[in-house]
């Protein structure tokens, strides 16, 4: 085995990340870490994919792309590769696709000979590590306090928990506070029905196999944060749980386009309200509707990155009656990919309104604009219920029982973190200020990264 400058064994580690563009940055940004020491990192990425994130490999000596072709599947779009190619309901056919590249994976990971391999939901993945003498790793690209809430029911194979069932926590779970509410439960119970790629598995079984099945867990998460997640996880299975740390996003290198710079300066310091759901989010049309009529009913300035309404081809054809007019000069609803980072890093950027995706907490976190919650989808539920109940750095978008939201609830939401004297917005402004500087604590990730090397060394002895 071959050495590090600091005479400590160089790692070969290969990277098999669920086919989103959220799981692949992530995964790509501890990659980088671990190439950054000097271990050799392969990584399986599809072809296309590739070229959108050559430019966030930024140790090309030591990490390695390797293509893996998307292998066609019926009822999956010609060249399609990831779930940003589909819509919500094409994101099984992604995983079939993927599980049909297990004779692919298993030749290169042959010839590659790695010490540890690191994925997610092809829980396939331990066979092959047992077959093959490496170790298995389940990466876990969000916070560990999600998984944690469901983990009773995946320790038991076969078992999945009804909606009544997730309202409430589990009886030792580390926060009473973090609950579910009722179509969150719904939603979160029906994936227990729906198979999700080859083997009749669906989404919540295939985790359920990996967790119990693989040799241990990383997650992109510190003990300051989720220590007693992480302790209540770890107890339940009987396997290590890997801390990767904060994992902060680099700062980009590039600028913010001219169009969005001029626009932005036009406004005072901390006065725009920036409101992106992410790229896979599409609302139905009465929330669309209600978001947009949020945001002019705060009465700021807004910038709002989201894709067109479920059914509708273009944003303009969804906007509620009048509002162009009636927005025009302050508010831009963008359609396309914008440069996040950068806008949240503008002067004139004071808010941000979050679908509470893990990048883009991270983002957020380490931004200084006051944060709203607007959860979406089944990953990011809990996600807001720990940042606000539990973190206190920002507020959560209040819903019915159905799950919708009003435009009053918007307004409302925005004021709350952006007015000066109001007592929530004192407090989360304190704490998102204070968990802003220890993420971003000179040393905090280094040595979080140097542990977790560590670890992986004692895992494979």
């Amino acid at each position: 085995m071959s050495q590090n400058k600091d005479s400590s064994p160089v790692l070969k580690v290969a990277f098999y990340p669920w086919f989103a563009l959220g799981h692949l940055t992530s995964f790509l940004r501890l990659a980088n870490k671990l190439a950054e020491r000097g271990h050799h990192v392969s990584y399986f990425i599809p072809p296309k994919t590739q070229s959108k994130l050559a430019s966030q490999n930024h140790y090309p000596d030591h990490l390695t792309f390797i293509p893996i072709p998307v292998p066609p599947v019926d009822g999956l779009p010609p060249g399609a590769e990831t779930t940003n190619d589909v819509p919500a309901s094409g994101g099984p056919l992604i995983m079939t696709a993927m599980d049909m590249t297990r004779d692919t994976i298993e030749a290169h990971l042959v010839r590659l000979k790695p010490d540890v391999v690191f994925y997610d939901f092809t829980c396939w993945m331990p066979e092959l590590a047992r077959k093959h003498g490496f170790k298995a790793v389940h990466y876990i690209t969000a916070y560990i306090t999600r998984y944690a809430y469901l983990a009773p029911y995946k320790k038991v194979a076969g078992y999945h928990p009804t909606a009544a069932e997730l309202l409430t926590p589990p009886p030792d779970f580390p926060s009473q506070l973090i609950k579910m509410q009722p179509q969150e439960a719904a939603i979160m119970s029906g994936l227990g029905k729906t198979e999700f790629g080859l083997g009749g598995l669906t989404l919540a079984e295939r985790l359920g196999v990996s967790f119990r099945e693989c040799d241990a867990f990383g997650v992109k998460t510190c003990e300051e944060m989720e220590g007693a997640y992480c302790k209540y996880f770890e107890d339940i299975f009987g396997k290590p749980v890997l801390l990767a740390g904060p994992m902060v996003p680099k700062p980009p290198s590039s600028k913010l386009d001219e169009c969005f710079d001029d626009w932005l300066k036009g406004f005072g310091t901390s006065s725009v309200v920036y409101c992106a759901l992410g790229s896979e989010c599409s609302l139905k049309l009465n929330q669309f509707q209600e978001l947009l009529l949020g945001l002019e009913l705060t009465g700021r300035p807004f910038l709002a990155a989201l894709k067109p309404a479920m059914n509708h081809e273009t944003i303009e054809s969804a906007l509620p009656e009048g509002f162009a007019d009636r927005i025009k000069g302050r508010g831009i609803i963008h359609g396309g990919w914008v440069q996040q980072q950068l806008i949240l890093q503008h002067p004139s950027v004071g808010c941000f309104i979050t679908h509470c995706g893990v990048g883009s907490i991270s983002e957020a976190m380490v931004s200084e604009c006051q944060v709203v919650f607007m959860p979406q989808a089944v990953d990011q539920f809990i996600n807001a219920r720990q940042m606000t109940l539990d973190l206190k750095i920002g507020v959560e978008v209040e819903k019915d029982n159905d799950g919708l939201f009003t435009k009053e609830a918007v307004c409302k939401a925005v004021s709350l973190v952006m007015e000066e004297d109001s007592e929530v917005g004192k407090e989360v402004r304190a704490s998102h200020a204070k968990w802003r500087e220890f993420v971003l604590r000179e040393g905090v990730e280094d040595s979080y990264i140097s542990s977790f090397i560590q670890s992986l060394r004692q895992l494979i002895a």
